[in-house]
């Protein structure tokens, strides 16, 4: 008997919408090209572990619209991992695969492009709502996520403009401001604070006058959106230190906070800070974050099929491409200021108040 062809799929990193509807797009386009499919559990953990298990189409099924990942994920690297990279070739190897599918963000495939070099045959597939992965418009889970900041941010005007209030909401972006400028921008923000400007001493200032006024010609209230990232007077504000099995990672939050305290000691009036957290990378994926993970895992069985490995998926205007996996580790995609000198035109920092 013949034995069938296999592919490998885990997903690594932090979860987001739209990683069950990669998988799902990615395991139906490598069984129509023959392959079983082998689901890789949390990560590069799973082959660690081995802890895997076969994706056939009644476990892929229905899970389209679901959030989080069915595979699971971990921040682990077999490369912190004494013989990891070894562990990995071995389990690669048991499991007669002939290349994996790798759905991560910047980190995550980061770790790819050095396991291809290797020699792990391997594509990946760029997933993060930070959409800061090079070389790609746009990363799976981001659109969702810049929905529910900027439905939130709905809700929070109507409860600033009842009661003549400041309301701050601090979303997710640890190193980048695309969610604070995409969300903002769509919701009408009159200030965005975002990684890539530092908010000094005088641009505080200014935005505390900024709001002031506002108030004082009659707009009595403010929406003010703050990525977590930002660097307040020269440095990133942090909660405390997270462990994981391979990683100790600051754990960012708490910027918000600060700017609201120091925009109601500034202008006297009431400010309320809101912070979002985890509630931007679960639940139901946007339709446009389904569409574009479903196009990004067939293209990755494409990839594999015809063994173009070291690859990743990525949309660039629209049309779905291969681009060198290696350029990832090159650094992360900040904010086009262009863009955010739009946004930055309908509020105070820089327009008009």
């Amino acid at each position: 008997m013949v034995e069938k062809k296999r592919i490998g799929i885990l997903t690594g990193g932090g979860d987001c919408p739209g990683l069950n509807a990669a998988i799902r797009g990615a395991a139906k386009g490598a069984v129509q090209r023959g392959y079983e499919v082998i689901g890789i559990h949390s990560g590069w953990k799973g082959f660690l572990d081995r802890d895997d298990e076969l994706l056939d189409s009644a476990r892929t099924s229905g899970i389209i619209d679901r959030g989080g990942t069915i595979l699971g994920t971990s921040r682990v690297s077999p490369l912190a991992v004494e013989n990891g990279t070894k562990f990995v070739f071995e389990r690669f190897e048991e499991l007669r695969l002939e290349g994996l599918v790798v759905l991560g963000g910047e980190g995550t495939l980061t770790v790819s492009g050095i396991m291809f070099d290797k020699g792990l045959p391997l594509v990946g597939i760029p997933k993060t709502i930070d959409n800061d992965v090079k070389d790609t418009d746009y990363s799976i889970g981001f659109q969702t996520a810049v929905q529910i900041a900027t439905d939130a941010l709905d809700r929070l005007r109507s409860t600033a403009e009842s009661h003549h209030r400041i309301m701050l909401l601090e979303v997710m972006g640890r190193d980048t401001g695309w969610i604070a400028t995409y969300a903002g921008l769509a919701a009408g923000a009159d200030a965005i604070l975002i990684p890539e400007i530092p908010v000094d001493k005088t641009k505080l200032e200014w935005l505390c006058y900024t709001v002031h006024e506002r108030n004082r010609k009659g707009r009595r209230y403010s929406i003010v959106v703050v990525a977590e990232g930002t660097k307040l007077e020269g440095r990133s504000i942090t909660r405390e230190e997270c462990d994981t099995s391979s990683e100790k990672r600051p754990l960012f939050g708490g910027v918000g906070e600060l700017v609201g305290e120091a925009i109601q000691k500034s202008t006297g009036l009431e400010t309320r800070v809101s912070t979002l957290g985890y509630i931007q990378r679960g639940g139901t994926p946007v339709a446009y974050d389904r569409n574009l993970a479903t196009a990004f895992g067939a293209k990755a069985a494409e990839l594999i099929a015809n063994k173009k490995f070291g690859m990743m998926t990525a949309l660039k205007g629209n049309t779905i491409r291969a681009v060198p996996l290696k350029n990832v580790a090159t650094g992360k995609k900040t904010v086009d200021m262009k863009l955010y000198r739009v946004a930055e035109r309908f509020f105070g920092l820089g327009g008009e108040i």
